[in-house]
């Protein structure tokens, strides 16, 4: 028995699609023709609207969450984001602005005013605010200039001149000046030690001065004045002149001519000799050895208005001193030193670095043996100095075999009392010249 149409549909198509079509057939076998079309144009129009009504939904739930991404999210605070809601309570040109916490999406296709106020106020407040942090951010990123105060001047201007080198070296000046033959001159040796501080004062200026773009890739040097633009180029420029032109003065027409020439050589030995070569080569090393060893020789042409070899000794001995107290030290820097650019023997020439160091170690021992015999010390000197000559030379040598940063450590922080000790026991072994003869005694 072959199966009725309404069956065989009924069996194929099932669910909603089936339900509709059998409701069809049902009606198209009982309606005639023109009343089955306008069924089933009623039927078509009912599933577009559905189709609409999802469609418009889908977009209100989609613009409705875009506009909440879109917020910025505020800096943390205790209390939850909010919007600020303007509401008018009747006074003239007041408003207060009221905290309400975020709803969740609503699926309904209407808003409300105040709604539509406030998706309209939140991209204007939104822009100010990015325009704010924009503001800020660019004011930090920009250089700004720092104030000097009169009460931070002194401080400045005493890292600017390097005032612990300065103390170094009139202290090296007045142990020259006092090693001297002759009767000891308070006047003379005033103006020595005056002049020779200012004449370092504005050698150490000029030198900063010439290395602001090197000295802030390094550690050690980046605090300095005018690295972190606490006082202007021109304004060292000027107080280096302040210093340079009296310092030359008091010693030129103060103490003598050739203390003034020798003070006019140092500075320019060490700002126009010494500080560019530290970007070329190793010999800055020895150049600033030389610069290093004059203010004792003109603290002894100071007294004594001559070079002796007196005054040779003293310099030998300051000039051999600076090797092991340098080369330890930028042992411990080298790594400060190629950031900068410094062309330094313990950056290039390591090994050369520790034999130089071991070397010099040495040599205060044969320079202090020569001291007595060029009739600047008693023969005392050479063996109260012996023991710390040979220990400075122990540890320039436990340097040159470890080569590591403890060895030279400590072979630095040696030099530090080494040579203060050692210019103490000149001073005290110094040969006193021979006084008169009796004039009551009648020659033989």
């Amino acid at each position: 028995m072959a199966a009725s149409p309404h069956a065989l549909s009924s069996r194929l198509l099932t669910g909603c699609m089936g339900g509709c079509v059998w409701y069809l057939e049902r009606r198209a076998l009982q309606a005639p023709p023109g009343k089955f079309m306008r069924l089933f144009r009623n039927v078509h129009q009912q599933w577009i609207t559905f189709q609409h009504f999802s469609f418009l939904k889908r977009m209100y739930v989609t613009q409705l969450n875009r506009s909440l991404n879109q917020q910025v999210k505020p800096k943390p605070e205790p209390e939850a984001s909010s919007f600020l809601e303007k509401t008018s309570l009747g006074q003239d040109n007041a408003a207060i602005y009221e905290t309400r916490p975020l709803s969740p999406p609503s699926l309904s296709l209407s808003r409300k005013p105040k709604e539509k106020e406030l998706l309209e106020l939140e991209p204007d407040s939104i822009s100010e605010g990015a325009l704010n942090v924009g503001k800020d951010a660019k004011e930090e990123k920009q250089w700004k200039e720092m104030k000097l105060h009169m009460d931070d001047l002194p401080g400045i201007l005493a890292r600017l001149s390097k005032i612990k080198l300065t103390a170094l070296v009139v202290s090296t000046t007045s142990a020259g000046f006092a090693l001297a033959p002759g009767p000891f001159d308070w006047p003379c040796f005033l103006l020595t030690s005056l002049g020779t501080g200012l004449a370092s004062c504005a050698a150490n200026s000029i030198n900063q001065f010439f290395e602001v773009p090197f000295d802030s890739n390094m550690n050690r040097t980046k605090n300095r004045p005018l690295v972190r633009g606490q006082i202007s180029p021109l304004l060292a420029v000027a107080f280096a002149t302040c210093c340079a032109v009296p310092g030359i003065a008091l010693l030129t027409w103060g103490v003598n001519p050739l203390t003034g020439a020798l003070g006019v050589f140092n500075i320019f030995l060490y700002t126009c000799c010494y500080t560019p070569l530290k970007r070329i080569s190793i010999a800055n090393t020895w150049v600033g050895a030389v610069v290093g060893a004059i203010p004792p020789v003109m603290g002894w042409t100071a007294a004594t208005g001559s070079l002796d070899a007196g005054a040779f000794l003293l310099g030998g001995i300051l000039y051999s001193w600076q090797f092991p107290h340098f080369n330890a030290l930028s042992w411990g820097l080298r790594e400060d030193y190629s950031r900068g650019g410094y062309c330094m023997m313990s950056v290039t020439h390591p090994g050369l670095c520790r034999r130089v160091a071991l070397r010099h170690c040495l040599a205060l021992i044969a320079l202090s043996t020569a001291a007595p015999v060029l009739d600047v010390t008693t023969w005392t000197f050479p063996v109260i100095s012996l023991p710390i000559n040979l220990y400075i030379s122990y540890l320039g040598f436990r340097f040159y075999a470890d080569a590591d940063r403890r060895s030279s450590r400590k072979l630095f922080f040696c030099s530090l009392w080494h040579l203060p000790l050692l210019l103490l026991l000149l001073l005290t072994c110094k040969r006193r010249p021979a006084g008169p003869a009796d004039p009551g005694q009648l020659p033989s």
